[in-house]
């Protein structure tokens, strides 16, 4: 098993962009959440959410599986290698099966829009962010478009949580480490 050092490095050696890193920060925030809720290994459900994009800036066209071929030249544990393919089923063709893929599959798409929804307040602070205020944004089909909307009801509905709840949870997990991801406000959210 790799140390989360030793993640991180390989997360940060293959990802240049700052945004797509805080992305990972954020999956993995609510993946040692998730973790703690289900009595799971925090830190194999940590390191599954902090390198699980970490192919897409070097290899967009083959992403998940260049990277999770990589991981498992490297050695890496199969359950890990095959969670990083199971987190976007739609282009490695390996359905979320087990509670941590079904996990980063839930988790995933949703920081996303949480992110967009804390870049568009005027404080740029996660900390006055709602989950009444992320439904408006989620019915909002043109508020960023980019999050799959299907991605996230699915992803709850696989990890066993209702949507609010799951939503409302993630929030939580990102609120804790607002700070690394860039979400606290004022200056934090400029790098």
């Amino acid at each position: 098993m790799p140390t989360y050092d030793e993640a991180l490095a390989l997360m940060h050696d293959w990802t240049p962009s700052e945004s797509l890193r805080r992305h990972m920060y954020a999956v993995e925030a609510a993946m040692r959440a998730y973790a703690r809720r289900f009595g799971e290994d925090e830190e194999t459900w940590a390191i599954a959410g902090l390198i699980h994009d970490f192919d897409w800036e070097k290899h967009p066209e083959t992403h998940p599986n260049k990277g999770a071929d990589h991981l498992a030249e490297l050695g890496w544990p199969a359950e890990i290698v095959r969670a990083v393919r199971a987190h976007a089923p739609e282009r490695s063709g390996v359905e979320p099966e087990t509670l941590m893929e079904r996990a980063l599959y839930a988790c995933d798409e949703i920081t996303g829009l949480i992110t967009a929804a804390v870049y568009v307040r005027p404080d740029r602070s996660i900390h006055t962010l709602t989950v009444k205020s992320l439904k408006k944004k989620f019915k909002d089909k043109s508020f960023a478009r980019g999050v799959d909307r299907e991605m996230v009801r699915r992803g709850a509905e696989l990890l066993g949580v209702e949507l609010w709840e799951h939503v409302s949870f993630v929030l939580e997990a990102m609120q804790n480490d607002a700070e690394r991801l860039g979400l606290a406000g004022g200056a934090s959210a400029e790098g």
